[in-house]
């Protein structure tokens, strides 16, 4: 389990989350909403260990990640897809998804996850070979969280994978993303398309200015007009 008490963090000399405290619990699907602005892709980079805890604490497992390196917190199961892909697009797509599996990279176990992988995006396996740049920009979402996927994690952190993907390309992707919770993975979801993310998680957080102004049931959140109007935008 994930657990933030009262994390503070931010940039140079300015915070930008404030007193943030959340639980991601294992096999639940937990969304982050939020406005731009609101502190989501500075709260997944301060968990990755991107930026310093300033105050409170993370702990994963029963283990502090306060001081914690970036290599060490995907050692110890965190992946973090972040928002705008990042990937090497003259180079292939499968080199770009093993670039992923440096944890075990020694280990038998990096062809297997490799195919599961391949399962979960099917179109992966005929485009495989070719560079990733030459993908779709809803294939390239596909590499970008399959290659979080090879390092085996049991909590992947997903910032905002729908963003400037076609209507239905975004239903293809939180698809994807719904069974990768089914297949055993916790999921932490940063989206702005409040309605469709809450209907595949288990719970929801609503971020802004930094700071949680609800946490409920992700089906209370969606039911509550007051809600959506005040903070989803529904």
């Amino acid at each position: 389990m994930l657990t933030l008490n009262n994390v503070t963090s931010g940039y140079d000399a300015t915070d930008v989350l404030h007193g943030v405290s959340i639980t991601a619990r294992p096999g639940e699907l937990t969304v982050i909403l939020g406005a731009n602005g609101s502190g989501k892709t500075t709260l997944f980079k301060t968990i990755s260990g991107l930026l310093p805890v300033r105050d409170g604490s993370i702990d994963y497992d029963g283990r502090s990640l306060h001081r914690a390196r970036p290599n060490a917190i995907v050692k110890a199961g965190i992946a973090h897809c972040p928002e705008g892909r990042h990937l090497f697009g003259k180079m292939s797509v499968e080199k770009n998804l093993r670039l992923g599996s440096y944890p075990h990279r020694n280990s038998s176990r990096t062809d297997e996850i490799f195919g599961e992988v391949l399962d979960l995006f099917p179109v992966l396996k005929e485009k495989a070979k070719q560079p990733a740049g030459s993908l779709s920009g809803g294939q390239q979402q596909m590499v970008a969280i399959g290659r979080a996927l090879m390092s085996d994690p049991s909590l992947l952190i997903l910032d905002e994978p729908s963003m400037g993907l076609a209507p239905l390309v975004v239903e293809q992707v939180l698809a994807s993303v719904a069974q990768i919770n089914v297949n055993g993975i916790a999921v932490l979801l940063s989206e702005q398309n409040a309605k469709a993310s809450l209907a595949i998680a288990h719970r929801g957080y609503v971020l802004a200015e930094g700071r949680i102004v609800l946490a409920d049931d992700a089906s209370q959140l969606l039911d509550n007009s007051e809600v959506q109007s005040a903070y989803l935008g529904l």
